[in-house]
């Protein structure tokens, strides 16, 4: 089963250690978003430096980004509604840079619950072109490769808690397919996957392989940016094979109109 992105909304509160501007992002802050993958594990909460700061996210559930000032920070997360001190996670002294983008994934069993922090690299893709990255974190597939169905692979011989780096796909619609690194097998089908130009994407495989929840897909839309469209010239003038009456005429002296118009004694034709 493939589920498109999940995002909480009303997850943020005002933890005193972030310091959080939804509205502007300063160059001496970073940004960091949180993402529940564990998937035996309860809703949670997590804490930033002592203070909660997302309460009861789900499986699975990425956070916006927070902007907060660069520096280290501690992360903790706990079962939602439990203080800081009962932590499954204790990530402490996360260095945080101006200027960059993090994610925080809680991977893993609950039994054996970890951080994996990642680097974000959401600059904006050429235009035509989306970004994609893809986050392996089920603990008991296999490493895996990402293929287009009948076409090239994408991402090969990726293995739990490994990240495929970000790789530039001309924007369109896909089918790809999950197998088993080096093999033919699918083990995840992903129809219709639609990737719009101008925007960064981390696919997630997520669950189990062999248990419940099963194996899937989660799609986060990390940026967007907007492309300029290609400007659309006039529909060409033609004038037909034969004509009769005034109808040749008439259509000459339009297009001879629309050259002066223009300034020019040519068509410029652009393609979109």
């Amino acid at each position: 089963m493939f589920n498109r992105k999940t995002v909480l909304s009303g997850l943020l509160a005002a933890g005193a250690a972030l310091a959080i501007s939804s509205a502007s992002f300063a160059q001496s802050d970073a940004r960091v978003r949180v993402v529940h993958a564990s998937p035996d594990a309860p809703a949670v909460d997590v804490y930033v430096n002592g203070n909660e700061t997302l309460s009861d996210v789900p499986f699975f559930a990425a956070s916006d980004y927070l902007n907060v000032p660069a520096g280290s920070y501690d992360f903790q997360v706990t079962p939602a509604g439990s203080p800081a001190a009962d932590a499954v996670i204790n990530a402490q002294g996360v260095a945080l840079a101006a200027g960059q983008d993090y994610t925080i994934v809680a991977v893993n069993t609950v039994a054996n619950i970890e951080p994996l922090v990642l680097e974000d690299n959401n600059a904006a893709p050429a235009a035509g072109k989306a970004h994609v990255r893809f986050v392996h974190a089920s603990p008991d597939a296999p490493a895996v490769d990402i293929k287009v169905a009948g076409g090239p692979t994408i991402f090969s011989d990726i293995e739990f808690k490994e990240v495929g780096t970000y790789t530039p796909v001309d924007a369109g619609t896909y089918n790809l397919q999950v197998t088993p690194a080096g093999g033919s097998d699918v083990v995840l089908d992903l129809p219709g996957i639609t990737l719009e130009a101008g925007t960064v994407y981390t696919v997630f495989a997520t669950g189990l392989a062999g248990g419940t929840p099963a194996l899937t897909a989660e799609i986060t839309v990390d940026a967007e940016y907007e492309q300029a469209a290609a400007p659309v010239a006039p529909a060409p003038h033609t004038l037909p094979a034969t004509s009769t009456g005034a109808a040749a005429p008439i259509a000459l002296l339009a297009v001879v109109a629309l050259l002066l118009a223009a300034g020019g004694l040519f068509l410029r034709r652009a393609t979109r």
